[in-house]
């Protein structure tokens, strides 16, 4: 590792998606996650160095007291979901972002403020308690000296998956921001109809503190789909009945799949089994099947939505079954040197828990870079 290298503080770590993104580019500092699971993944692929296992509550903030230029968050989202009935930041998982950012304002009042905050999470922050939540998270930035804004980035423009994810990035008040780094008014693609809305509602002190976000495009092509699955993959475990699936399905969804089967060659679909509305109120279980080159967004096995699906169709005829670790760590943008967990449901937990690499490279690439190397306010003398 280069001694050269900005430093790092990855929270909430997982098995280390945004490691994956940064190692070769950052140091890292400190990376914590209370999952023995995912801590032991984390060390399986990048060494215990750093690593501490445990409640964010319990972190000795004497390892914060050092040199750390970022600190980055996925804090659990259960709460600011449909799945956790959007208790908001006042649950007890996604209210962590409390104790991230008692973390954050013990390290500056000790002479180590982090020059980047990055804080990730589900739309739902957006509009959780009627806005009141993200309120409170820029409130905290500013409290601690931050200017901040928000990106909402969908990783279908990174990867062959619809995964939408809220980035509120902030920068310590002394940094001279680059150029260009952020526009006086809303226009980036990242910038959707939610962030805009939820930005007009902070109140006028907030918004002094707001900055637009400015990054280009991304430039480089993204993956298909079906590079990314084993077609010819024989698992018998795996294996779904087909028939089954189209018995779940709306007329609308078997007409997808009709449509699949007249286009011939190879076509892949991704299903989610839902429970819907029926007759009289009464809620059943449906399968619906996309087939425009986009994996749903992935999950926990666990999570309100079941694990996804793959609906393979060669020359006509269909084939289904559940997507492996692998194909849903690659969706993720992970190579596959990366080591997985054996068991299924731990390893596709990881990637349904994570956050998508190359969002993460490019996050670095055109915000956080530029502004370790832009320099500082000239203090007062």
């Amino acid at each position: 590792m280069q001694p050269n290298l900005p430093r790092m503080a990855e929270f909430f770590s997982g098995a280390g998606m945004v490691r994956a993104a940064l190692r070769d580019r950052w140091q890292l500092a400190l990376a914590n996650d209370i999952d023995a699971r995912k801590c032991a993944a984390y060390a399986a692929n990048w060494g215990e160095d750093g690593l501490v296992e445990g409640d964010i509550a319990t972190l000795d903030p004497a390892l914060l007291r050092q040199p750390i230029d970022l600190y980055w968050a996925s804090s659990p989202c259960q709460d600011l979901s449909l799945a956790g009935n959007r208790r908001g930041l006042a649950g007890a998982r996604s209210g962590v972002f409390h104790t991230w950012m008692d973390h954050v304002t013990a390290a500056a009042a000790a002479g180590f403020a982090p020059r980047i905050l990055a804080f990730e999470n589900v739309t739902g922050i957006l509009s959780s308690g009627e806005g009141r939540d993200f309120h409170a998270v820029c409130a905290a930035f500013h409290k601690a000296g931050y200017r901040f804004g928000a990106l909402e980035i969908d990783a279908r423009h990174f990867l062959p998956q619809s995964r939408p994810r809220v980035f509120v990035l902030a920068v310590r008040a002394d940094v001279v921001l680059p150029a260009g780094m952020a526009a006086k008014q809303a226009g980036s693609l990242f910038h959707s109809k939610r962030v805009v809305k939820a930005a007009e509602a902070l109140p006028r002190a907030l918004r002094k503190s707001w900055l637009w976000w400015a990054p280009p495009p991304p430039s480089d092509p993204v993956a298909r789909l079906v590079d990314l699955i084993d077609v010819d993959l024989d698992r018998p475990d795996l294996t779904v009945d087909p028939g089954r699936l189209m018995a779940l399905m709306s007329d609308l969804n078997r007409a997808k799949v009709a449509h699949a089967q007249a286009a011939g060659g190879v076509q892949i679909g991704t299903v989610y089994k839902r429970g819907r509305p029926g007759a009289g109120g009464k809620v059943r279980q449906r399968a619906e099947v996309r087939f425009d080159g986009l994996a749903g967004c992935l999950r926990t096995p666990a999570g309100g939505s079941s694990r996804q699906t793959l609906m393979i169709i060669r020359d006509g005829q269909i084939s289904a079954r559940l997507m492996t670790p692998r194909e849903a760590a690659r969706l993720m943008g992970l190579t596959d040197s990366y080591i997985l967990p054996e068991a299924y449901n731990e390893a596709y937990k990881l990637s349904g828990d994570g956050v998508a690499v190359p969002v993460v490279s490019y996050l670095n690439d055109t915000i956080f870079s530029p502004l370790m190397a832009a320099p500082l306010l000239a203090r007062a003398a």
